[in-house]
């Protein structure tokens, strides 16, 4: 499904490549969820489009941890949100997780294309940088392609999970955030696709609870941890980059029914 040059195991499968390109290779129809965190360059160029980079330590482009951003104009991002669409079959769902200036310049966007439900807030815990109000959280934008419901009516729209101090990658996401996505838009081996793979934290959730998943990212680094990782959770050892949990022991795991 994801061509040449695809790397990945029984039930997953990662490909070195632009999002763009990647999903428009896709089956149209084949995939059942879209669950992605995109590396947006809208926060770091302070709301201007184009490339970015992380900043700080990662910005060193000697660094194996440096990245390169989406390009995020508005024509690409509805492309990509095009593409998404055709992708996934009738009567799914997508997660498009957003920082705040990118809600501001691209969110709307996504009204052209689905069916927008909601915003939900991923509250972080603690509080993050920042030189005004300091960042304790991010936003997922919720959109449906046709009538298929959530698994059950106990989510709310503010997920309290930890965020992750030190990470091997920039801007790693909790694993749980991908599980709470998960659990609330698919059953068991249904296909779940991340076109901004990363740290692979939405893969490691889709395989240890029984879905199968394919991903894309244009950072070699991204595909190799990503294989370590999925390989590893995929036999049952425990997630090398993430071993334990980010959800606070105060809160329930309210998708876990």
């Amino acid at each position: 499904m994801l061509g040449k040059g695809a790397v990945g195991g029984e039930g997953w499968a990662l490909a070195r490549g632009d999002c763009l390109e990647v999903l428009g290779r896709l089956p149209a129809g084949s995939v059942d969820l879209i669950a992605t965190d995109p590396a947006y360059s809208g926060m770091n160029n302070h709301m201007k489009f184009g490339h970015g980079r992380i900043v700080g330590r990662y910005s060193d482009p000697e660094n194996d941890k440096w990245m390169r951003e989406f390009r995020d104009s508005p024509e690409s991002f509805l492309e990509f949100l095009r593409l998404c669409h055709r992708a996934l079959k009738p009567d799914r769902h997508l997660y498009v997780m957003f920082d705040s200036f990118s809600l501001l310049t691209l969110g709307h966007l996504a009204r052209e294309v689905f069916d927008v439900k909601c915003l939900v807030t991923w509250d972080k815990v603690r509080m993050g940088m920042g030189h005004w109000y300091r960042r304790q959280h991010e936003l997922v934008l919720f959109a449906t392609k046709g009538k298929r419901k959530l698994a059950h009516r106990g989510f709310p729209d503010v997920w309290r999970v930890k965020r992750l101090v030190r990470s091997a990658y920039p801007t790693q996401k909790p694993r749980e955030l991908f599980e709470i996505m998960i659990a609330a838009s698919t059953s068991q081996g249904e296909l779940v696709c991340d076109p901004f793979l990363g740290a692979g934290s939405a893969g490691a959730a889709a395989i240890g609870m029984g879905r199968r998943f394919i991903g894309c990212d244009v950072g070699k680094r991204a595909i190799e941890l990503s294989k370590v990782r999925l390989d590893a959770v995929s036999r049952g050892q425990p997630d090398p980059l993430q071993p334990g949990s980010l959800v606070p022991e105060s809160t329930a795991r309210f998708w876990q029914r």
